[in-house]
């Protein structure tokens, strides 16, 4: 099969792969239809990933189809299907208490092993839901936009709360969508003026443009000095999550969406003086992939808007090469892998 590998940092090239022949006990055979390329997707092809082993490759942002499955398998041979690329053990601490996004031993597709850039893949059958009616291409957003949903299900905000998302990169526009969805009143903060201009005429969110103003004083303003209720930060950055919380009101929430490799620093007694609670989120659960599928599907994910660069499997090498460097009108680029 053709298979997209990046074999080495800045080394990305379509070359020849044995194709993973039938599937075992438990797990399907899927073509691959399309691929979503992740923020991560780019940082391992920068060499900007600490975990990684090359030649890896790529992509966990999937759709498909069954070709075939192995014993005791429920699902139908040429059945759409989203698939769900975090891989659990089941048996550790996490597994047994329903949280298997967190799993002690988790492999997540495109990372820790082999991923979807490529013509055909094996995945265990439990990881696998029916596309239910969505296009191929939309189930290949489900992924992503799961983070998001994810996120604001670990905030238990009320409807009405005030809501802050750092960040306004394909994480944090998904985290926006599903915090308004769940009747949050949403703004969007970014150093971008360019993604903030997306964001407000494209979306129609609130927005703080950190790049013309000292974002206290911004945050102030918008909450006539009282915080946000939930603060999200999808920025992968260390300052603005350490600044974050400051942004947070009294009694209110810090969520932390983005992963940044640094210690986090804040002060303790700001800390408790809000009496603030801070919750990280990991990935997506069945639920929440759940809820997406069903916000596509009754239209309140506005994703003609959203997936903004298209590619094939073999323009991909030069096409993420560029895209890893230029970022202008980028928001989500998508390989269409399968007719």
């Amino acid at each position: 099969m053709k298979a997209v590998v990046c074999r080495s940092p800045g080394e990305l090239v379509l070359e020849d792969r044995p194709a993973p022949g039938s599937p075992p006990a438990g797990w399907a055979l899927v073509a691959v239809s399309h691929v979503g390329i992740c923020g991560t997707d780019y940082h391992i092809f920068e060499g900007k990933h600490p975990f990684l082993v090359y030649p890896r490759i790529m992509g966990h942002e999937v759709s498909g189809t069954i070709v075939e499955t192995g014993e005791g398998v429920d699902l139908a041979v040429s059945e759409p299907v989203v698939i769900n690329p975090y891989l659990s053990c089941g048996k550790c601490i996490a597994c047994r208490h329903g949280k298997p996004n967190c799993c002690v031993r988790i492999e997540v597709l495109g990372v820790h092993r082999d991923g979807a850039m490529c013509e055909h893949i094996l995945v265990p059958a439990q990881n696998l839901y029916p596309a239910n009616g969505l296009s191929l291409a939309d189930a290949a957003a489900v992924e992503f936009l799961a983070i998001g949903a994810h996120a604001v299900r670990r905030a238990r905000a009320e409807p009405g709360a005030r809501a802050l998302v750092i960040g306004a990169g394909p994480i944090g526009l998904g985290n926006a969508i599903f915090a308004r969805i769940a009747g949050l009143d949403v703004t969007l903060l970014d150093m971008s003026s360019e993604r903030l201009a997306f964001a407000e005429s494209e979306l129609g969110f609130s927005i703080l443009d950190g790049s013309r103003g000292a974002v206290p004083d911004l945050v102030k303003e918008a909450t006539s000095g009282e915080g946000f209720d939930v603060v999200f930060d999808a920025t992968g950055n260390t300052q603005s999550v350490q600044s974050a919380f400051a942004h947070v009101a009294h009694g209110g929430t810090l969520v932390l969406v983005s992963v940044v490799k640094d210690d986090i620093v804040f002060s303790d007694p700001e800390f408790h003086k809000r009496e603030m609670t801070l919750v990280g989120s990991r990935n997506a659960l069945k639920a929440d992939f759940d809820h997406v599928a069903a916000s596509i599907r009754n239209g309140s994910v506005p994703l003609a808007k959203l997936v903004t660069h298209r590619t094939t499997l073999a323009g991909t090498p030069s096409d993420l090469a560029r895209w890893a460097h230029e970022k202008s009108g980028l928001i989500k680029a998508v390989i269409e892998v399968g007719s």
